[in-house]
C-alpha cells in the first residue's frame, strides 16, 4: 500500500463497523479497498491517474464497476494528504446511502 492508502486504512476504514477489503480482486481489476455489503469501491488516485491515458482507463474500468452494481469513489494522493477529514466525510455519506 501507498502511503496514503496507509492512511486511509490505519485512521479511518480499518474502525468503521463494516468489513473493508484491502488489495481485492474484482474481476480483472485488483482495487485499493472494497466494501462488499455496500458495493462501494474506494480508490486512491497516484498522479499517473492524471494523465489522458490514466483517466481513459479509469474511465472504462469505473463503467465495468458501475456495470456491475459497484459504486467508485475515487480521491487523490493530495486529497488525503491535504483534506482527510472530507474525504473520511465523503466515505460515510455513501455509507449511509
Amino acid at each position: 500500500m501507498t502511503p496514503e492508502e496507509k492512511h486511509l486504512w490505519y485512521d479511518f476504514l480499518k474502525k468503521l463497523p463494516v468489513t473493508v477489503n484491502r488489495q481485492k480482486n474484482i474481476g480483472d481489476y485488483i482495487v485499493d479497498f472494497f466494501i462488499a455489503e455496500k458495493r462501494i469501491v474506494i480508490e486512491i488516485d497516484g498522479k499517473q491517474h492524471g494523465t489522458s491515458e490514466g483517466r481513459r482507463s479509469d474511465k472504462m474500468r469505473d463503467e465495468d464497476f458501475r456495470n456491475l452494481g459497484i459504486t467508485v469513489l475515487r480521491y487523490t494522493n493530495e486529497d488525503i494528504e491535504k483534506r482527510f477529514n472530507a474525504v473520511c466525510e465523503d466515505i460515510l455519506k455513501f455509507l449511509k446511502k
